[in-house]
């Protein structure tokens, strides 16, 4: 059983429909809003729904858990929420679906406008499998099966890594100094990326004014740059503290950022 009763937004849910609950993303400025999925893949939502981020198909506010038909039954496997707040999320079979705030295109649909139900996003992903994804503030990025990296939204440091600050409005695969390589494992901050190869390096991109990056300057990085500082070192795995663990789909995960009063946290069971 996945233990998410302590939350308050879980309040009104009797242990019955507590104890049904499979994944569970809770975020919002105060942990008041929410997508679950049940064992049986049905997918539900409740919560303040800043935006249309609950994806139920409007913009009013729910104390009762509303069920998203379009996502039922689709196994949800991993699932990322921005700061608008914008959702990402992926299935097993790997389509891509987003909803929520676009005003930097961050959805991925080739326009600026909020959306309230989950649409799938096919631009450039068609015959791709997507095994992870990851937003940041409002910026899009996932990863394929085949180790290729796409990203879209607000560029206005180069988080894209398009090397432009132009903003990107449909997934555009990041080459650059990953053209050959093989990605294993992304995460965004607030307005920068991370990719992991699968040999152990690490490329950023993004915002840097404060070093964040670790390429040893506070300029920004329009495109990938591997952290020499990592030489020699096999790392395994990334993350940034703006973002949540996304869902995974093979262990069970918990973590709890927080950016200012913005909450979020992503559980597994």
């Amino acid at each position: 059983m996945l233990d998410v009763g302590k939350w308050p937004v879980f309040a009104l849910h009797s242990q019955e429909e507590l104890k049904l609950i499979r994944q569970a993303c809770v975020f919002g400025s105060a942990g008041n809003e929410v997508l679950y999925v049940t064992e049986n893949d049905e997918v539900f939502a409740l919560g303040t729904n800043c935006s249309g981020c609950l994806g139920t198909g409007d913009m009013q506010s729910t104390i009762q858990p509303r069920r998203i038909d379009t996502l039922c039954g689709k196994k949800i496997a991993c699932l990322s929420c921005g700061t608008g707040p914008h959702i990402v999320a992926a299935t097993t079979d790997g389509e891509v679906y987003t909803w929520g705030h676009n005003s930097y295109s961050q959805l991925g649909n080739g326009t600026t406008n909020h959306v309230l139900l989950p649409c799938q996003v096919s631009t450039n992903l068609v015959n791709k499998k997507v095994i992870e994804v990851a937003c940041g503030s409002h910026h899009s990025m996932v990863l394929t099966s085949d180790g290729e990296v796409y990203a879209w939204g607000y560029n206005n440091a180069g988080q894209v890594g398009s090397g432009s600050t132009a903003n990107q409005p449909i997934p555009r695969r990041v080459t650059s100094c990953l053209q050959n390589k093989i990605a294993v494992n992304i995460a965004c901050g607030q307005m920068c990326s991370v990719a992991l190869i699968e040999n152990g390096e690490v490329y950023v991109w993004g915002y840097n004014g404060n070093g964040q990056l670790g390429l040893g300057n506070n300029g920004n990085q329009p495109t990938p740059c591997r952290v020499a500082a990592l030489q020699g070192i096999r790392v395994q795995r990334v993350g940034l503290a703006f973002t949540p663990v996304p869902w995974p789909q093979s262990q069970t995960q918990a973590s709890l950022k927080q950016r200012k009063t913005e909450k979020k946290v992503c559980l597994q069971d």
